[in-house]
């Protein structure tokens, strides 16, 4: 019998984005096997299979790329913007009684965010972050 003693804190291994992708790529050969492949690399074929979920949705070692949104721009209005942030208020088009430099973020779950041009930065960043987290 084969005893091995390890010493000092266990480590995880790390996996490259490079590698995760060619594991990955790996498995997607015609008549190939994820386990096989897995065992060959020493990983756990769980692992692999969560990496080609992730590699699907583009979600695989990489940090998420920005996305761009459609902006509308509306032209110079007479009212202010009636409350910062509403939830579930209808999207309608944008009309020329806004104010000029009025901003709309529309968020998921029917959340809207307004602010004009006199916005504190920080400050939206953090209503942002918080609606965000919901």
């Amino acid at each position: 019998m084969r005893v091995e003693v390890l010493e000092g804190a266990e480590r995880r291994r790390r996996w490259s984005h490079d590698e995760k992708m060619r594991i990955v790529a790996e498995t997607l050969q015609p008549g190939v096997k994820v386990t096989t492949v897995a065992r060959r690399n020493k990983v756990a074929s769980s692992l692999v299979f969560t990496w080609r979920r992730l590699a699907r949705t583009g979600q695989l070692g990489a940090a998420p790329e920005p996305a761009f949104v459609p902006v509308q721009i509306a032209g110079p209005a007479a009212s202010p913007p009636s409350v910062p942030v509403a939830r579930g208020a209808p999207h309608s088009a944008p009309s020329s009684s806004r104010r000029g430099g009025l901003i709309e973020i529309d968020l998921p779950g029917g959340r809207r965010v307004r602010v004009d041009a006199q916005f504190d930065a920080e400050a939206l960043s953090r209503v942002l972050d918080l609606l965000e987290r919901r």
